[in-house]
Protein backbone atom coordinates (compact mmCIF):
# COMPACT_ATOMS: atom_id res chain seq x y z
CA UNK A 1 0.00 0.00 0.00
CA UNK A 2 1.42 3.73 -0.88
CA UNK A 3 2.46 5.49 1.99
CA UNK A 4 -0.02 8.47 1.21
CA UNK A 5 -3.08 5.12 2.20
CA UNK A 6 -1.19 3.91 4.57
CA UNK A 7 -1.17 7.50 6.51
CA UNK A 8 -5.01 8.30 5.51
CA UNK A 9 -5.30 4.98 7.35
CA UNK A 10 -3.26 5.87 10.45
CA UNK A 11 -5.77 9.18 10.63
CA UNK A 12 -9.20 7.54 10.43
CA UNK A 13 -7.66 4.72 13.06
CA UNK A 14 -6.93 7.96 15.31
CA UNK A 15 -10.12 9.69 14.61
CA UNK A 16 -12.29 6.78 15.55
CA UNK A 17 -10.31 5.86 18.58
CA UNK A 18 -11.06 9.85 19.64
CA UNK A 19 -14.68 9.26 18.98
CA UNK A 20 -14.77 6.03 20.90
CA UNK A 21 -12.62 7.12 23.79
CA UNK A 22 -15.35 10.40 23.88
CA UNK A 23 -18.03 8.01 24.43
CA UNK A 24 -16.93 6.19 27.31
CA UNK A 25 -17.89 9.11 28.94
CA UNK A 26 -21.83 8.81 28.96
CA UNK A 27 -22.99 11.81 30.41
CA UNK A 28 -26.60 10.75 29.60
CA UNK A 29 -25.88 7.69 32.65
CA UNK A 30 -26.15 10.23 35.38
CA UNK A 31 -29.76 10.84 34.05
CA UNK A 32 -30.84 7.52 34.38
CA UNK A 33 -33.36 5.95 36.77
CA UNK A 34 -32.34 4.49 40.41
CA UNK A 35 -30.20 1.04 39.85
CA UNK A 36 -30.29 0.82 35.61
CA UNK A 37 -27.28 0.07 34.30
CA UNK A 38 -25.05 2.49 31.50
CA UNK A 39 -24.46 -0.57 29.50
CA UNK A 40 -26.63 -3.96 28.32
CA UNK A 41 -26.11 -7.02 30.41
CA UNK A 42 -25.18 -10.62 28.37
CA UNK A 43 -28.47 -11.23 26.21
CA UNK A 44 -30.70 -14.11 28.26
CA UNK A 45 -32.06 -15.96 25.05
CA UNK A 46 -29.99 -17.88 22.26
CA UNK A 47 -32.81 -16.25 20.13
CA UNK A 48 -36.17 -14.84 20.05
CA UNK A 49 -37.52 -18.55 19.65
CA UNK A 50 -36.42 -19.32 22.87
CA UNK A 51 -37.86 -15.98 24.51
CA UNK A 52 -40.97 -17.21 23.04
CA UNK A 53 -40.93 -20.66 24.42
CA UNK A 54 -39.53 -19.65 27.54
CA UNK A 55 -42.35 -17.04 28.03
CA UNK A 56 -44.69 -19.84 27.09
CA UNK A 57 -43.36 -22.16 29.95
CA UNK A 58 -43.44 -19.66 32.65
CA UNK A 59 -46.74 -18.14 31.75
CA UNK A 60 -48.67 -21.00 30.43
CA UNK A 61 -52.28 -19.98 32.19
CA UNK A 62 -52.06 -16.52 31.61
CA UNK A 63 -53.69 -14.60 28.77
CA UNK A 64 -51.18 -13.90 25.76
CA UNK A 65 -53.57 -12.12 22.96
CA UNK A 66 -57.14 -11.13 22.91
CA UNK A 67 -58.97 -10.14 19.73
CA UNK A 68 -62.32 -9.54 19.15
CA UNK A 69 -63.59 -10.89 22.46
CA UNK A 70 -61.44 -13.71 21.76
CA UNK A 71 -58.46 -14.96 24.28
CA UNK A 72 -55.21 -17.32 23.65
CA UNK A 73 -53.63 -18.11 26.60
CA UNK A 74 -49.55 -18.57 26.06
CA UNK A 75 -49.88 -22.30 26.72
CA UNK A 76 -52.17 -22.06 23.27
CA UNK A 77 -49.84 -19.92 21.71
CA UNK A 78 -47.38 -21.90 22.35
CA UNK A 79 -49.20 -24.98 20.46
CA UNK A 80 -50.65 -23.35 17.43
CA UNK A 81 -47.41 -21.20 16.56
CA UNK A 82 -45.61 -25.03 16.68
CA UNK A 83 -48.34 -26.09 14.53
CA UNK A 84 -48.00 -23.71 11.85
CA UNK A 85 -44.18 -24.01 12.16
CA UNK A 86 -44.37 -27.37 11.37
CA UNK A 87 -46.95 -26.85 8.36
CA UNK A 88 -44.28 -24.53 6.70
CA UNK A 89 -41.49 -26.92 7.93
CA UNK A 90 -43.86 -29.90 5.75
CA UNK A 91 -43.43 -27.07 2.97
CA UNK A 92 -39.96 -27.91 2.25
CA UNK A 93 -38.96 -24.71 3.52
CA UNK A 94 -35.14 -24.05 4.59
CA UNK A 95 -33.46 -22.16 7.77
CA UNK A 96 -33.30 -18.24 6.41
CA UNK A 97 -36.20 -18.60 4.25
CA UNK A 98 -38.49 -15.48 3.83
CA UNK A 99 -42.15 -15.65 4.63
CA UNK A 100 -44.25 -12.41 4.50
CA UNK A 101 -47.13 -11.92 6.66
CA UNK A 102 -49.90 -9.49 5.84
CA UNK A 103 -52.63 -9.16 8.16
CA UNK A 104 -53.71 -6.24 10.80
CA UNK A 105 -53.42 -6.75 14.24
CA UNK A 106 -55.70 -10.82 14.62
CA UNK A 107 -54.81 -13.21 16.38
CA UNK A 108 -53.37 -15.66 13.60
CA UNK A 109 -50.68 -12.64 12.86
CA UNK A 110 -48.59 -13.18 16.32
CA UNK A 111 -48.99 -16.81 16.41
CA UNK A 112 -47.53 -16.53 12.57
CA UNK A 113 -44.77 -14.56 13.14
CA UNK A 114 -43.90 -16.93 16.30
CA UNK A 115 -44.12 -19.67 14.41
CA UNK A 116 -41.49 -18.23 11.43
CA UNK A 117 -39.11 -17.71 13.66
CA UNK A 118 -38.88 -20.64 16.04
CA UNK A 119 -39.17 -22.65 12.68
CA UNK A 120 -36.24 -20.65 11.62
CA UNK A 121 -37.63 -18.93 8.54
CA UNK A 122 -37.44 -14.69 8.39
CA UNK A 123 -40.34 -12.54 9.18
CA UNK A 124 -41.18 -10.03 6.24
CA UNK A 125 -43.78 -8.21 7.64
CA UNK A 126 -46.16 -6.40 4.92
CA UNK A 127 -48.66 -3.61 5.14
CA UNK A 128 -51.89 -4.89 4.61
CA UNK A 129 -52.83 -2.07 2.74
CA UNK A 130 -50.87 -2.12 0.62
CA UNK A 131 -51.19 -1.74 -3.34
CA UNK A 132 -50.12 -4.63 -5.77
CA UNK A 133 -47.57 -2.66 -6.79
CA UNK A 134 -46.10 -2.20 -4.05
CA UNK A 135 -46.66 -6.09 -2.46
CA UNK A 136 -45.09 -7.13 -5.86
CA UNK A 137 -42.28 -5.12 -4.43
CA UNK A 138 -41.47 -6.58 -1.24
CA UNK A 139 -42.40 -9.44 -2.15
CA UNK A 140 -39.79 -9.37 -5.12
CA UNK A 141 -36.73 -7.46 -3.20
CA UNK A 142 -37.20 -10.31 -0.26
CA UNK A 143 -37.65 -13.65 -2.20
CA UNK A 144 -40.72 -14.13 0.00
CA UNK A 145 -41.49 -18.14 -0.71
CA UNK A 146 -43.92 -18.38 1.58
CA UNK A 147 -47.00 -16.14 3.08
CA UNK A 148 -49.36 -15.78 5.11
CA UNK A 149 -52.14 -13.83 4.28
CA UNK A 150 -55.57 -12.38 5.52
CA UNK A 151 -58.70 -13.33 2.85
CA UNK A 152 -59.61 -9.74 2.67
CA UNK A 153 -56.09 -9.14 1.06
CA UNK A 154 -56.35 -11.82 -1.05
CA UNK A 155 -57.47 -10.24 -4.16
CA UNK A 156 -53.78 -7.71 -4.19
CA UNK A 157 -51.98 -10.98 -3.80
CA UNK A 158 -53.93 -12.56 -6.41
CA UNK A 159 -52.67 -9.88 -9.23
CA UNK A 160 -48.99 -10.34 -8.74
CA UNK A 161 -48.14 -13.77 -6.85
CA UNK A 162 -47.28 -15.38 -10.07
CA UNK A 163 -44.31 -12.45 -10.32
CA UNK A 164 -42.86 -13.33 -7.41
CA UNK A 165 -41.23 -16.34 -5.66
CA UNK A 166 -44.05 -16.94 -3.76
CA UNK A 167 -44.95 -20.85 -3.93
CA UNK A 168 -46.81 -21.21 -0.49
CA UNK A 169 -49.81 -19.35 0.31
CA UNK A 170 -51.73 -19.60 3.85
CA UNK A 171 -55.20 -17.83 3.97
CA UNK A 172 -56.60 -16.59 7.21
CA UNK A 173 -60.63 -15.41 8.16
CA UNK A 174 -61.28 -12.88 10.71
CA UNK A 175 -63.39 -15.59 12.16
CA UNK A 176 -60.47 -18.54 12.03
CA UNK A 177 -59.66 -18.45 16.03
CA UNK A 178 -63.48 -17.72 16.98
CA UNK A 179 -64.63 -21.48 17.26
CA UNK A 180 -68.55 -21.09 16.22
CA UNK A 181 -68.65 -17.07 16.63
CA UNK A 182 -66.15 -17.47 13.54
CA UNK A 183 -68.83 -18.32 11.13
CA UNK A 184 -70.74 -15.06 12.28
CA UNK A 185 -68.00 -13.14 11.81
CA UNK A 186 -66.81 -14.13 8.57
CA UNK A 187 -70.34 -14.12 7.52
CA UNK A 188 -70.73 -10.36 8.39
CA UNK A 189 -67.19 -9.94 6.81
CA UNK A 190 -67.73 -11.13 3.63
CA UNK A 191 -71.75 -10.43 3.08
CA UNK A 192 -72.77 -7.42 5.06
CA UNK A 193 -69.33 -5.19 5.40
CA UNK A 194 -68.62 -6.73 2.12
CA UNK A 195 -64.79 -6.71 2.62
CA UNK A 196 -63.77 -9.52 0.80
CA UNK A 197 -63.12 -8.89 -2.74
CA UNK A 198 -63.45 -11.92 -4.73
CA UNK A 199 -60.37 -13.17 -5.38
CA UNK A 200 -58.88 -16.62 -6.53
CA UNK A 201 -55.73 -18.41 -5.53
CA UNK A 202 -55.33 -21.72 -6.51
CA UNK A 203 -53.64 -24.21 -4.65
CA UNK A 204 -53.45 -22.20 -1.52
CA UNK A 205 -54.03 -23.77 2.42
CA UNK A 206 -56.34 -22.43 4.86
CA UNK A 207 -55.18 -21.18 8.42
CA UNK A 208 -57.11 -23.56 10.18
CA UNK A 209 -56.34 -26.46 7.73
CA UNK A 210 -52.34 -25.43 8.30
CA UNK A 211 -52.59 -25.39 12.04
CA UNK A 212 -55.13 -28.98 12.18
CA UNK A 213 -52.30 -30.14 9.80
CA UNK A 214 -49.51 -28.69 11.45
CA UNK A 215 -50.93 -30.16 14.59
CA UNK A 216 -50.39 -33.66 13.87
CA UNK A 217 -47.01 -33.21 12.54
CA UNK A 218 -43.73 -33.32 14.43
CA UNK A 219 -42.19 -29.85 14.90
CA UNK A 220 -38.59 -29.62 14.33
CA UNK A 221 -37.15 -26.72 16.88
CA UNK A 222 -34.31 -24.79 14.19
CA UNK A 223 -30.71 -23.86 15.37
CA UNK A 224 -30.55 -21.01 14.78
CA UNK A 225 -27.82 -18.28 16.35
CA UNK A 226 -27.99 -14.59 17.98
CA UNK A 227 -26.56 -13.24 14.47
CA UNK A 228 -29.20 -14.62 11.97
CA UNK A 229 -31.55 -12.77 10.67
CA UNK A 230 -35.15 -12.64 11.99
CA UNK A 231 -36.89 -9.80 10.06
CA UNK A 232 -36.76 -7.87 7.12
CA UNK A 233 -38.29 -4.79 8.17
CA UNK A 234 -39.41 -2.73 5.16
CA UNK A 235 -38.92 1.29 5.70
CA UNK A 236 -42.06 3.14 4.59
CA UNK A 237 -40.35 3.83 1.39
CA UNK A 238 -41.74 8.06 2.12
CA UNK A 239 -37.80 8.64 0.64
CA UNK A 240 -37.90 6.50 -2.49
CA UNK A 241 -37.93 2.55 -2.63
CA UNK A 242 -38.64 0.92 0.09
CA UNK A 243 -35.97 -1.04 1.69
CA UNK A 244 -35.62 -3.67 4.36
CA UNK A 245 -34.15 -3.03 7.48
CA UNK A 246 -32.50 -6.42 8.71
CA UNK A 247 -32.79 -7.56 11.81
CA UNK A 248 -31.31 -10.02 13.87
CA UNK A 249 -32.37 -12.32 16.87
CA UNK A 250 -29.97 -10.28 18.65
CA UNK A 251 -30.90 -6.62 17.38
CA UNK A 252 -34.52 -7.33 18.46
CA UNK A 253 -33.39 -9.19 21.62
CA UNK A 254 -31.39 -6.50 22.53
CA UNK A 255 -34.19 -3.58 21.87
CA UNK A 256 -36.46 -6.44 24.00
CA UNK A 257 -34.24 -6.26 27.15
CA UNK A 258 -33.37 -2.45 26.60
CA UNK A 259 -37.27 -1.99 27.00
CA UNK A 260 -37.68 -4.32 30.10
CA UNK A 261 -34.80 -2.56 31.88
CA UNK A 262 -36.43 1.54 30.94
CA UNK A 263 -39.43 -0.04 32.16
CA UNK A 264 -38.86 -0.78 35.40
CA UNK A 265 -38.52 2.63 36.68
CA UNK A 266 -42.50 2.80 36.20
CA UNK A 267 -42.82 1.04 38.82
CA UNK A 268 -41.09 2.77 41.46
CA UNK A 269 -43.76 4.62 43.08
CA UNK A 270 -46.57 1.88 42.05
CA UNK A 271 -46.90 -1.26 42.29
CA UNK A 272 -46.63 -3.88 39.05
CA UNK A 273 -49.69 -5.76 38.55
CA UNK A 274 -48.93 -9.50 38.03
CA UNK A 275 -50.08 -9.28 34.42
CA UNK A 276 -49.30 -6.18 32.97
CA UNK A 277 -52.55 -5.38 30.03
CA UNK A 278 -51.08 -3.77 26.84
CA UNK A 279 -53.51 -2.22 24.19
CA UNK A 280 -51.99 -3.09 20.45
CA UNK A 281 -53.63 -0.35 18.56
CA UNK A 282 -51.03 -0.21 16.52
CA UNK A 283 -50.52 -2.56 14.01
CA UNK A 284 -48.10 -5.49 14.13
CA UNK A 285 -46.36 -4.93 10.99
CA UNK A 286 -44.70 -1.44 12.31
CA UNK A 287 -41.69 -2.01 14.49
CA UNK A 288 -42.83 -0.34 17.27
CA UNK A 289 -46.09 -2.55 18.19
CA UNK A 290 -43.90 -5.46 16.70
CA UNK A 291 -40.72 -5.01 19.68
CA UNK A 292 -42.58 -2.90 22.58
CA UNK A 293 -46.02 -4.77 22.42
CA UNK A 294 -45.20 -8.42 21.07
CA UNK A 295 -41.74 -8.94 21.77
CA UNK A 296 -41.36 -6.91 25.45
CA UNK A 297 -45.04 -7.83 26.06
CA UNK A 298 -44.25 -11.70 25.40
CA UNK A 299 -41.42 -11.61 27.64
CA UNK A 300 -43.15 -10.08 30.62
CA UNK A 301 -46.13 -12.58 30.33
CA UNK A 302 -48.27 -9.35 29.42
CA UNK A 303 -51.63 -9.55 27.90
CA UNK A 304 -51.78 -7.58 24.85
CA UNK A 305 -55.28 -6.48 23.56
CA UNK A 306 -55.26 -6.63 19.48
CA UNK A 307 -57.18 -3.74 17.88
CA UNK A 308 -57.85 -5.21 14.47
CA UNK A 309 -58.83 -0.94 13.22
CA UNK A 310 -57.71 1.47 15.64
CA UNK A 311 -59.35 4.25 13.10
CA UNK A 312 -62.73 3.20 14.30
CA UNK A 313 -62.47 5.42 16.83
CA UNK A 314 -65.98 4.48 18.35
CA UNK A 315 -65.58 0.82 17.93
CA UNK A 316 -61.48 1.17 19.50
CA UNK A 317 -63.46 3.04 22.52
CA UNK A 318 -65.76 0.58 23.36
CA UNK A 319 -63.50 -2.06 23.34
CA UNK A 320 -61.28 -0.83 25.62
CA UNK A 321 -64.04 -0.03 28.15
CA UNK A 322 -63.91 -3.84 28.81
CA UNK A 323 -59.92 -3.89 29.83
CA UNK A 324 -58.45 -2.49 32.71
CA UNK A 325 -55.29 -1.27 30.26
CA UNK A 326 -51.74 -0.52 32.21
CA UNK A 327 -49.29 0.57 28.91
CA UNK A 328 -51.08 2.25 26.39
CA UNK A 329 -47.84 2.79 23.29
CA UNK A 330 -49.57 5.12 20.54
CA UNK A 331 -48.81 8.24 18.35
CA UNK A 332 -49.46 11.43 18.34
CA UNK A 333 -52.49 11.10 16.00
CA UNK A 334 -54.18 8.34 17.67
CA UNK A 335 -53.84 9.96 20.61
CA UNK A 336 -55.83 13.18 19.19
CA UNK A 337 -58.35 11.17 17.83
CA UNK A 338 -59.26 9.57 20.87
CA UNK A 339 -59.13 12.65 23.11
CA UNK A 340 -61.74 14.19 20.85
CA UNK A 341 -64.53 10.79 21.27
CA UNK A 342 -67.03 11.45 24.27
CA UNK A 343 -66.89 7.57 24.76
CA UNK A 344 -63.21 7.29 25.55
CA UNK A 345 -63.50 10.45 27.72
CA UNK A 346 -65.42 8.23 29.93
CA UNK A 347 -62.76 4.89 30.96
CA UNK A 348 -61.89 4.64 33.73
CA UNK A 349 -57.86 5.50 33.41
CA UNK A 350 -56.82 4.73 37.09
CA UNK A 351 -54.92 1.26 35.92
CA UNK A 352 -53.24 3.12 33.18
CA UNK A 353 -49.75 3.20 34.10
CA UNK A 354 -47.52 3.96 30.71
CA UNK A 355 -48.70 6.19 27.68
CA UNK A 356 -45.55 5.66 25.24
CA UNK A 357 -45.34 7.95 22.58
CA UNK A 358 -43.48 7.32 19.42
CA UNK A 359 -43.28 6.91 15.47
CA UNK A 360 -43.33 10.97 14.96
CA UNK A 361 -43.34 14.18 17.24
CA UNK A 362 -45.85 14.08 19.84
CA UNK A 363 -46.80 17.72 20.59
CA UNK A 364 -47.34 19.54 23.52
CA UNK A 365 -51.26 20.63 23.29
CA UNK A 366 -52.08 16.61 22.75
CA UNK A 367 -49.69 15.46 25.34
CA UNK A 368 -51.15 18.11 27.97
CA UNK A 369 -54.56 17.29 26.86
CA UNK A 370 -53.83 13.62 27.22
CA UNK A 371 -52.40 14.18 30.59
CA UNK A 372 -55.46 15.82 32.07
CA UNK A 373 -58.04 13.30 31.07
CA UNK A 374 -55.92 9.82 32.26
CA UNK A 375 -53.53 11.45 34.75
CA UNK A 376 -51.12 9.82 33.15
CA UNK A 377 -48.74 12.03 31.20
CA UNK A 378 -47.48 10.71 27.26
CA UNK A 379 -43.88 9.48 27.70
CA UNK A 380 -41.75 10.20 23.96
CA UNK A 381 -39.77 8.01 22.86
CA UNK A 382 -37.50 7.78 19.57
CA UNK A 383 -36.62 4.80 17.16
CA UNK A 384 -36.65 3.72 13.64
CA UNK A 385 -37.13 0.79 12.31
CA UNK A 386 -33.06 0.09 11.50
CA UNK A 387 -33.12 0.45 15.49
CA UNK A 388 -35.02 -2.22 16.16
CA UNK A 389 -36.74 0.74 16.77
CA UNK A 390 -36.30 2.15 20.15
CA UNK A 391 -32.84 3.68 20.51
CA UNK A 392 -34.01 7.16 23.38
CA UNK A 393 -36.78 7.30 25.92
CA UNK A 394 -38.10 9.62 28.31
CA UNK A 395 -37.55 7.78 31.63
CA UNK A 396 -40.51 6.02 32.25
CA UNK A 397 -41.23 7.79 36.12
CA UNK A 398 -41.58 10.98 34.38
CA UNK A 399 -44.94 13.19 35.79
CA UNK A 400 -44.96 15.67 33.04
CA UNK A 401 -44.79 16.09 29.11
CA UNK A 402 -40.76 16.78 28.38
CA UNK A 403 -41.23 17.59 24.35
CA UNK A 404 -37.46 16.03 24.30
CA UNK A 405 -37.23 12.03 23.30
CA UNK A 406 -35.38 11.16 26.17
CA UNK A 407 -32.16 9.51 27.18
CA UNK A 408 -30.14 6.60 25.00
CA UNK A 409 -30.95 3.37 26.32
CA UNK A 410 -28.72 1.23 28.17
CA UNK A 411 -25.85 0.04 25.40
CA UNK A 412 -26.87 3.06 23.23
CA UNK A 413 -24.70 5.68 22.11
CA UNK A 414 -25.80 9.00 20.64
CA UNK A 415 -24.03 10.87 18.74
CA UNK A 416 -24.92 14.61 17.26
CA UNK A 417 -22.68 15.38 14.25
CA UNK A 418 -22.60 17.70 11.41
CA UNK A 419 -22.90 17.16 7.85
CA UNK A 420 -18.81 15.84 7.97
CA UNK A 421 -19.69 13.65 10.54
CA UNK A 422 -17.79 15.29 13.00
CA UNK A 423 -19.16 15.31 16.36
CA UNK A 424 -20.77 18.86 17.32
CA UNK A 425 -20.99 20.76 20.46
CA UNK A 426 -23.59 19.91 23.73
CA UNK A 427 -26.93 22.01 22.01
CA UNK A 428 -25.68 22.41 19.04
CA UNK A 429 -28.20 21.21 16.16
CA UNK A 430 -26.79 17.98 13.89
CA UNK A 431 -27.66 14.96 12.57
CA UNK A 432 -28.66 12.29 15.30
CA UNK A 433 -26.81 9.39 14.96
CA UNK A 434 -27.33 5.96 16.73
CA UNK A 435 -24.98 3.02 17.57
CA UNK A 436 -26.00 0.33 19.45
CA UNK A 437 -26.79 -3.62 20.21
CA UNK A 438 -30.13 -2.96 18.39
CA UNK A 439 -28.87 -0.99 15.29
CA UNK A 440 -29.49 -3.47 12.11
CA UNK A 441 -27.19 -5.67 10.34
CA UNK A 442 -27.99 -3.23 7.18
CA UNK A 443 -30.42 -3.07 4.39
CA UNK A 444 -30.93 -6.58 2.72
CA UNK A 445 -28.96 -6.94 -0.77
CA UNK A 446 -28.57 -3.12 -0.83
CA UNK A 447 -25.02 -2.34 0.16
CA UNK A 448 -24.72 0.43 -1.36
CA UNK A 449 -27.70 1.69 0.48
CA UNK A 450 -26.03 0.76 4.20
CA UNK A 451 -22.76 2.23 3.14
CA UNK A 452 -24.96 5.52 2.88
CA UNK A 453 -26.37 5.38 6.58
CA UNK A 454 -23.68 3.53 8.18
CA UNK A 455 -20.29 5.35 9.50
CA UNK A 456 -17.12 3.93 9.42
CA UNK A 457 -17.05 3.56 13.55
CA UNK A 458 -20.78 1.96 13.50
CA UNK A 459 -23.29 5.21 13.73
CA UNK A 460 -26.65 4.91 11.79
CA UNK A 461 -27.43 8.41 10.30
CA UNK A 462 -31.05 8.59 10.91
CA UNK A 463 -31.39 11.54 9.14
CA UNK A 464 -33.35 13.33 12.27
CA UNK A 465 -31.58 16.69 12.94
CA UNK A 466 -31.72 17.61 17.44
CA UNK A 467 -29.41 18.39 19.48
CA UNK A 468 -28.47 17.22 22.71
CA UNK A 469 -28.87 18.72 26.83
CA UNK A 470 -26.15 18.76 29.13
CA UNK A 471 -27.91 16.09 31.11
CA UNK A 472 -27.74 13.79 28.28
CA UNK A 473 -31.81 14.56 26.33
CA UNK A 474 -31.76 15.01 23.15
CA UNK A 475 -34.83 17.63 21.18
CA UNK A 476 -35.29 16.42 17.36
CA UNK A 477 -35.97 19.86 15.55
CA UNK A 478 -37.16 18.36 12.28
CA UNK A 479 -36.05 15.65 9.69
CA UNK A 480 -33.13 16.77 7.36
CA UNK A 481 -35.37 16.81 4.23
CA UNK A 482 -38.65 18.29 5.75
CA UNK A 483 -36.45 21.36 7.26
CA UNK A 484 -38.22 25.02 5.14
CA UNK A 485 -35.22 27.34 4.39
CA UNK A 486 -36.41 31.25 4.85
CA UNK A 487 -33.74 33.72 4.03
CA UNK A 488 -31.15 31.79 4.97
CA UNK A 489 -33.08 30.88 8.66
CA UNK A 490 -34.18 27.15 9.44
CA UNK A 491 -37.73 26.70 10.15
CA UNK A 492 -38.62 23.30 11.55
CA UNK A 493 -42.21 22.16 10.35
CA UNK A 494 -42.72 20.71 14.14
CA UNK A 495 -42.34 24.12 15.35
CA UNK A 496 -44.74 25.42 13.67
CA UNK A 497 -47.32 22.46 13.28
CA UNK A 498 -47.01 22.46 17.25
CA UNK A 499 -47.61 25.77 18.01
CA UNK A 500 -50.93 25.86 15.36
CA UNK A 501 -52.43 22.58 16.75
CA UNK A 502 -52.29 24.77 20.20
CA UNK A 503 -55.59 26.53 18.79
CA UNK A 504 -58.74 25.49 20.24
CA UNK A 505 -60.11 25.51 16.80
CA UNK A 506 -57.73 23.10 15.26
CA UNK A 507 -57.71 19.39 14.73
CA UNK A 508 -54.60 18.90 13.21
CA UNK A 509 -51.83 20.72 11.11
CA UNK A 510 -48.52 19.87 9.07
CA UNK A 511 -46.41 22.52 7.73
CA UNK A 512 -44.47 22.53 4.72
CA UNK A 513 -42.17 25.05 2.28
CA UNK A 514 -42.89 26.38 -0.67
CA UNK A 515 -40.50 28.04 -3.26
CA UNK A 516 -40.50 31.49 -3.28
CA UNK A 517 -38.41 34.55 -5.42
CA UNK A 518 -37.70 36.52 -2.61
CA UNK A 519 -36.77 34.47 0.38
CA UNK A 520 -36.01 31.11 -1.07
CA UNK A 521 -38.80 29.72 0.63
CA UNK A 522 -42.16 30.16 2.44
CA UNK A 523 -43.99 28.70 5.43
CA UNK A 524 -47.29 27.03 3.88
CA UNK A 525 -49.84 25.46 6.63
CA UNK A 526 -52.95 22.93 6.00
CA UNK A 527 -55.32 22.19 8.68
CA UNK A 528 -58.19 20.37 9.52
CA UNK A 529 -60.72 22.54 11.18
CA UNK A 530 -62.22 21.94 14.58
CA UNK A 531 -64.18 24.54 14.99
CA UNK A 532 -65.59 25.24 11.37
CA UNK A 533 -65.86 29.33 11.73
CA UNK A 534 -62.21 29.47 12.45
CA UNK A 535 -60.48 31.57 9.25
CA UNK A 536 -56.97 32.14 7.55
CA UNK A 537 -56.74 35.27 9.34
CA UNK A 538 -57.79 33.47 12.92
CA UNK A 539 -54.69 31.42 11.95
CA UNK A 540 -51.89 33.55 10.76
CA UNK A 541 -52.86 35.26 14.10
CA UNK A 542 -52.46 32.79 16.27
CA UNK A 543 -48.96 31.48 14.99
CA UNK A 544 -47.92 35.44 15.25
CA UNK A 545 -48.52 34.79 18.44
CA UNK A 546 -45.77 32.15 19.14
CA UNK A 547 -43.65 32.42 16.01
CA UNK A 548 -41.05 34.59 14.80
CA UNK A 549 -41.46 36.22 11.37
CA UNK A 550 -39.74 34.21 9.16
CA UNK A 551 -41.25 31.04 10.64
CA UNK A 552 -44.80 32.31 10.44
CA UNK A 553 -47.61 30.36 7.38
CA UNK A 554 -47.76 32.80 4.66
CA UNK A 555 -50.54 30.56 3.63
CA UNK A 556 -53.12 28.36 5.23
CA UNK A 557 -55.25 26.01 3.59
CA UNK A 558 -58.19 24.27 5.14
CA UNK A 559 -58.18 20.50 4.80
CA UNK A 560 -61.30 17.62 5.62
CA UNK A 561 -58.11 15.58 6.07
CA UNK A 562 -54.26 15.64 5.98
CA UNK A 563 -52.41 12.55 4.32
CA UNK A 564 -51.15 10.18 6.41
CA UNK A 565 -49.28 6.39 6.38
CA UNK A 566 -51.52 3.49 7.78
CA UNK A 567 -49.88 3.91 11.27
CA UNK A 568 -50.80 7.82 11.09
CA UNK A 569 -47.70 9.72 10.22
CA UNK A 570 -48.46 12.54 8.34
CA UNK A 571 -47.35 12.76 4.95
CA UNK A 572 -45.58 15.51 3.97
CA UNK A 573 -44.29 15.15 1.03
CA UNK A 574 -47.54 14.54 -0.34
CA UNK A 575 -48.74 17.97 0.52
CA UNK A 576 -45.80 19.19 -1.43
CA UNK A 577 -46.37 17.08 -4.26
CA UNK A 578 -50.09 17.94 -4.30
Amino acid sequence: MPAAGNAKNREDIVEQTKANQAKTDKIWVASYPPDTPGELPPLAHASIGDLIENACARFSDRPAFTCMGKTVTYEEFAAHSAAIGAWLQSRGLQKGDRVAVMMPNVLQNPIAIAAILRAGFIVVNVNPLYTPRELEHQLKDSGAKAIIILENFARTLQDVVAKTDVKHVCVATMGDMMGLKGHVVNLVVRKVKKMVPAWSLPGHTSFKKALSEGAGMTFRKAEVSQEDTAFLQYTGGTTGVSKGAELTHANVLANTAQNDLWMKAAFLKRQKPETLVYVCALPLYHIFALTVNAMTGIDQGAHNVLIPNPRDIPAFAKELAKYEFNIFPGLNTLFNALLNNEDFQKLNFKPLMLTLGGGMAVQRPVAERWHKLTGCPIIEGYGLSETSPVATANRFDKTEFTGTIGLPLPGTDISIRDEDGKEVTTGEVGEICIRGPQVMKGYWNRPDETAKVMTKDGYFRSGDMGFMDEKGYTKIVDRKKDMILVSGFNVYPNEVEEVAAAHPGVVEAAAIGLPDEHSGEVVKLYVVKKDPNLTEEDVKKHCAEGLTNYKRPKYVEFRDELPKTNVGKILRRKLRDG
